[in-house]
């Protein structure tokens, strides 16, 4: 199963590409279309229980919502002392139920590599938050790292984007794809071309052929981009 979508929804300058009504009508719009979303705003304030549950009596039956792990966790504490963090979003992510997709974990483009750091935050964390981990520091990029995320069968986040390594790496029964734009200079920008696209979508069926599930977001939100290549890649893709 692949499941394509955007990073956000919440966009204004998607009027008249995705959005034709008042906000208010945006997030039901959005789900005409797509049957996955990141949630990123939870990365900048955690949103509250019941705004969770909210969302899971708008979602509709088969739809996934996945979730951004917050800032605090992953910039501030840098995974250090989980517990607190975890719990709160557990909590959150437990009101989500039927509509729960995975849990991105974007870590600090400063945060060098912590072995230890990743294995002990990771046992913490449940098995069923489907963890995705992003690794913005090079020194992630290594076989000892991608073994830690097999044995938790946590993801391996396959990012696109400029000065962003694109390593096509299942290390998880999900495989987590984040189109951050194709501009070589500058992360978020640009849009992807039919051949672009046209290499992802082979590379999409692979990896279901392989057994996996495929979740891709787009994050190059700008004119909306991200809808036009998300709506192309869907239809390149089985039904």
């Amino acid at each position: 199963m692949a499941r394509i979508g955007t990073s956000g929804w919440v966009y204004p300058h998607w009027r008249g590409v995705l959005y034709h009504g008042p906000q208010s009508r945006w997030l039901d719009e959005y789900l005409a279309e797509f049957d996955v979303v990141e949630l990123n705003g939870s990365f900048y304030r955690w949103p509250a229980d019941a705004r969770f549950a909210a969302w899971r009596e708008r979602l509709p039956e088969g739809f996934e919502m996945a979730v951004k792990a917050p800032r605090g966790l992953t910039h501030a504490r840098r995974l250090l002392e989980p517990e607190v963090w975890i719990a709160r979003v557990t909590r959150g992510l437990h009101e989500l139920r039927g509509r729960r997709g995975p849990l991105i974990v974007q870590l600090h483009p400063g945060l060098e590599r912590d072995d230890a750091r990743l294995d002990y935050f990771l046992s913490a964390l449940p098995d069923w938050t489907r963890p995705a981990i992003e690794f913005r520091h090079p020194s992630w990029t290594d076989e000892a790292v991608f073994s830690i995320l097999e044995r938790h069968g946590a993801a391996y986040c396959i990012m696109s984007g400029a000065h962003l390594p694109c390593i096509l790496r299942a290390t998880a029964p999900l495989v987590y794809v984040r189109l951050h734009g194709p501009d070589p200079e500058h992360l978020y920008g640009g849009s992807y071309s039919d051949d672009d696209l046209g290499l992802w979508s082979e590379r999409i069926r692979e990896w279901e052929r392989d057994g996996h599930e495929v979740h891709a977001y787009f994050n190059n939100d700008g004119g909306g981009n991200a809808v036009r290549n998300a709506r192309t890649l869907k239809r390149m893709l089985p039904s």
